[in-house]
């Protein structure tokens, strides 16, 4: 199995930290294939960087359709998530609908911690359906390009944050971060409650999926689009969206 680690933003580093967690997560005989968008923002800290980066990973994507059997998005807005799995012909995961999935079968609430705000975080889980579950969030003092420079002091502050999540009821906490790829494995001794890392339930959920083989579907939103008129896209993107794949 082919699976397509795609981080959505441009920061290498986290490119990196990502795959290695999706490998350590992997069973025998994936292949993960770590992919950076050839634009957009170092890290996606707003709405209009999110917004910006889901043309890059769309067109990221688009470059990969029908050469792997499922995609990992490595950014833990879901970024895009709808719209790439309306567009691919294989599953598309997004890290944190994956981490949060888990959590609900890891006990009765998750809880979930990040950096800096949380507000988009619960807009995400909202849009996810899983509002219901969530016993609350967290925003670290902390910034991605920290968690790759200086992991055990931001470990530190994340494990703080999962002590506070667990008095609050949660049974299980979302790592909400591409940058926090790998601590659920550097922190679950510490940790009261179990931590969930998006990549290794990405991957995990990734190949449930391919191994289901459940058919594209045909009507609806999520049916491939075909017959779309564009100007300026990328050749790959724009091919998919006239149903060139």
């Amino acid at each position: 199995m082919r699976l397509l680690v795609a981080n959505a933003n441009t920061t290498e580093a986290i490119t990196e930290a990502c795959a290695a967690a999706a490998r350590a997560a992997a069973a025998p005989g994936t292949q993960i294939i770590p992919a950076t968008p050839r634009f957009g923002p170092a890290v996606i800290s707003s709405r209009a960087e999110n917004v910006i980066a889901g043309h890059a990973l769309l067109e990221l994507l688009a470059g990969h359709a029908d050469k792997v059997d499922a995609c990992l998005l490595a950014v833990s807005h879901d970024t895009a998530l709808e719209a790439a799995r309306q567009m691919m012909p294989c599953p598309v995961i997004g890290m944190t609908e994956a981490a949060c999935l888990v959590g609900c079968m890891a006990g009765g609430r998750f809880g979930l911690v990040t950096f800096g705000g949380i507000e988009t975080y619960r807009e995400l889980v909202a849009r996810h359906g899983l509002s219901s579950r969530l016993a609350g969030l967290v925003g670290v003092n902390a910034t991605p390009p920290e968690a790759v420079a200086d992991p055990d002091g931001v470990g530190a502050k994340v494990l703080a944050a999962v002590a506070d999540l667990a008095a609050q009821g949660a049974d299980s906490v979302v790592l909400a971060g591409a940058a926090l790829a790998g601590f659920d494995r550097r922190l679950q001794p510490s940790a009261p409650v179990a931590l969930l890392d998006g990549m290794a339930c990405g991957v995990r959920m990734a190949e449930m999926m391919v191994a289901l083989r459940l058919p594209k579907p045909r009507t609806g939103s999520f049916a491939a689009p075909a017959g779309r008129a564009s100007i300026g896209l990328s050749p790959a993107l724009e091919g998919i969206l006239r149903g060139q794949t």
